[in-house]
């Protein structure tokens, strides 16, 4: 929790008659084609897949847009002004959450932030996320009652174990799931003989190191690229699977909106990865949205 925050449980109002719990999780850096390609049984259930385009090609700013109410898009084009879009948008959440569009408009302004909404309606405000470059001293972590970040970059298993609901109030939660980023790793699989390529953090740590100690910029093979889609498809599987133990764990009454920050190159006009560059790829995404999904919570049992 930041210095900024210094709100608790006791400041929160009484939440709206009949609020829904929302979690929204993103699965960081997955494209659109790869989650067709892997088909997810489990995510699947909560409602048809859209094709999305995100706002941002890497990580902060894309979940800073998230956290502002603005999902990626679909793309309306030219006949409908933005700011139409826009309050389309925002008129969405009042019916995911059951509240009062009245209530929405009150607690949005003027922060355009979704955790201070959620605050603002008596919501618990929780985050568990996977990548440093979002870590708790960034700003993302504003009017968040609890923030954490994994111990690594990709353990969606251990996040299930932290997610926690109270019956007297609604939750607001965002998940950043880490194993469809590079190097697309789930446990078991050996990681260690895929490049380190570094973010943000790793950029900053080597600003002082000289050109011997960083090494040259490592460039994937065309093979290495195909099997980096190949991996990523594999990541979703693996996380598929960890969805229906958390459809299982959590209320029935909880909304559940499923996306990707961004997406990835994998060769495309020569290039890998995301960040720094301009093409489609990186732009389409996934979003599924909905209930959650039936059954699972008697397979608990």
């Amino acid at each position: 929790m930041s210095a900024q925050q210094t709100l608790t449980v006791r400041d929160l109002p009484d939440p709206p008659s009949g609020a829904r719990n929302l979690m929204l999780i993103v699965l960081d850096s997955l494209r659109y084609d790869s989650w067709i390609a892997a088909a997810p049984k489990h995510l699947g259930r909560i409602g048809e897949v859209q094709q999305r385009y995100a706002y941002a090609t890497w990580t902060p700013p894309s979940h800073y847009n998230l956290l502002t109410g603005l999902l990626p898009h679909s793309r309306p084009g030219g006949e409908m002004p933005a700011a139409e879009y826009f309050k389309n948008e925002f008129l969405a959440f009042g019916e995911r959450l059951q509240v009062d569009v009245a209530d929405i408009q009150r607690g949005l302004l003027p922060s355009l932030f979704l955790p201070t909404l959620f605050r603002s309606l008596g919501y618990h405000t929780r985050a568990l996320v996977s990548m440093s470059v979002l870590n708790r001293h960034t700003a993302i972590n504003r009017d968040f009652e609890s923030y954490d970040r994994m111990k690594r970059h990709n353990d969606m298993a251990s996040m299930l174990d932290l997610l926690e609901f109270d019956p007297r109030r609604p939750t607001f939660y965002l998940l950043n799931i880490g194993e469809t980023h590079y190097p697309y790793a789930v446990p078991g699989d050996d990681a260690r003989n895929w490049p380190y390529l570094a973010g943000v953090h790793g950029a900053v740590r080597g600003l002082t190191a000289v050109a011997d100690e960083m090494g040259g910029p490592r460039v994937l093979s065309t093979e290495e690229m195909n099997e980096a889609r190949h991996r990523q498809i594999n990541a979703l599987s693996y996380v598929d699977g960890l969805f229906a133990e958390l459809f299982a764990r959590i209320p029935p009454d909880t909304y559940v909106i499923v996306t990707a920050d961004h997406g990835e190159l994998f060769g495309e006009d020569g290039q890998f990865g995301h960040g720094p560059v301009v093409h489609e790829k990186v732009l389409e995404v996934p979003l599924v949205e909905g209930l959650v999904p039936t059954g699972y919570r008697a397979a608990l049992g």
